[in-house]
């Protein structure tokens, strides 16, 4: 087995998953399409771990409503999450990308390694069905599940919830700033409230609106 397959808990019967989930885009071959990236396998592992996690919660949660169930969902499937996932299993240093690219730093980021997470699940699916998925979903989330005794309320959530409660209507957010090539955007958003505003910074537009949210709350008592 590899240190991947190690840590991941699967041994792979057909190797060219695993090394399909590694490719990132970056490092594909131009003349197939990128089609022997893991961007395919990105996508059905997408769909295998919303799938498997709400099994789980429904087992573990029996008495949950949806609503719950689905903030429960969110928070652990959401691509911060994955990339604490890759993180424990040394994945970064696993994925394939060309040496242009590692040195401007696509290597870091954790979006890369959140969509190398899925495809890994994508590949796991392929090659050992939902059992052999189910698995190494169990294994490397429980920690996550276990530690959330109450179901999540993202920042933008709180924040809605404060001024709604207050009348002052929904929260406006808008893109300061977005810069940096495709495969390694940044983005600044502004959230403006109760008549201030506050800034967030992230890879994805979700994360810089978390970035705000979470800066307009400091100090705000609930």
């Amino acid at each position: 087995m590899t240190p991947i397959e190690e840590r991941l808990g699967h041994r792979f019967a057909d190797p060219a998953l695993l090394s399909h989930a590694l490719t990132h885009r970056s490092a594909a071959d131009a003349r197939g399409g990128q089609l022997d990236s893991n961007e395919r396998l990105e996508f059905l592992g997408d769909r295998v771990l919303g799938l498997l996690i709400a099994e789980w919660l429904i087992e573990r949660y029996p008495e949950e409503r949806e609503g719950n169930l689905t903030r429960r969902l969110s928070a652990l499937v959401a691509w911060e999450t994955l990339a604490r996932v890759g993180e424990s299993i040394g994945l970064a240093e696993a994925i394939r990308i060309p040496p242009g690219e590692e040195r401007a730093g696509l290597r870091a980021r954790q979006t890369v390694m959140a969509d190398a997470v899925e495809a890994l699940l994508g590949a796991v699916y392929r090659d050992g069905g939902l059992e052999a998925a189910r698995g190494v979903i169990r294994r490397h989330w429980s920690v996550m599940l276990d530690a959330a005794t109450k179901p999540p309320v993202s920042a933008k959530n709180r924040l809605q919830e404060y001024t709604l409660g207050r009348g002052l209507g929904l929260p406006a957010y808008r893109v300061v700033s977005a810069s940096g090539p495709s495969h390694a955007p940044l983005f600044v958003v502004a959230v403006a409230a109760e008549g201030r505003e506050a800034e967030g910074a992230g890879e994805t537009k979700r994360a810089a609106e978390l970035a705000a949210a979470e800066a307009w709350l400091v100090g705000v008592t609930p």
